[in-house]
């Protein structure tokens, strides 16, 4: 591969939500590639501060049930939405395989946070450019609840850990228009000292 080969590769990359999505399963094995890639990310300290946890089949009704559970428990009244509620519960059932993207501390702490952030968020987009490889769909979801201390123990990440978000991983469904993304110019986000 050349650079403009990658170039196209990370410019086609496309978030597709779930209702994109076919109930076509993903074989597990070719999920474990993508997470393989995924776990090649940069990691100052080599900490591999990403975990993920995987929710296939039966599985995601819990996750669905977990979702509305927390949304209820820490929705204001006056900001509840009953839509909002109702794709909590559908969403994870849309997708054939959802990852909860988890972010574990190191134990002593010498890495700061935001760096274990932002070393996940690098696993993300190895496992999101591989899934477009694939041609599968993917898309990062990052409800309030998700940052919740409940999703951390759902999840089982350890005191200091972090839930970072939900990815839903599918093939699209045929026929199915995927979005289409434009970038401003990076001229415009450069300075030259």
């Amino acid at each position: 591969m050349d650079l403009t080969q990658l170039s196209q590769v990370i410019r086609n990359r496309r978030s597709v939500k779930p209702a994109l999505l076919s109930s076509r399963p993903v074989d597990l094995a070719l999920v474990e590639r993508l997470l393989d890639n995924a776990n090649w990310a940069p990691t100052h300290g080599l900490t591999e501060p990403w975990r993920f946890r995987l929710f296939a089949g039966d599985s995601r009704q819990g996750l669905a049930n977990t979702l509305q559970t927390l949304y209820e428990e820490h929705t204001p009244a006056e900001g509840y939405r009953p839509e909002k509620f109702e794709k909590l519960g559908k969403n994870p059932l849309l997708a054939p395989v959802v990852i909860a993207l988890g972010m574990h501390r190191d134990a002593t702490g010498k890495i700061p946070e935001i760096e274990e952030i932002a070393a996940v968020a690098c696993a993300v987009q190895n496992l999101h450019l591989s899934a477009s490889i694939a041609g599968l769909g993917g898309f990062w979801s990052s409800p309030p609840i998700v940052y919740s201390e409940g999703m951390r123990e759902f999840l089982g990440l350890d005191p200091g850990g972090k839930c970072l978000g939900l990815f839903y991983l599918g093939w699209p469904e045929k026929g199915a228009v995927l979005p289409q993304s434009r970038r401003g110019s990076v001229s415009d986000k450069i300075t030259w000292a």
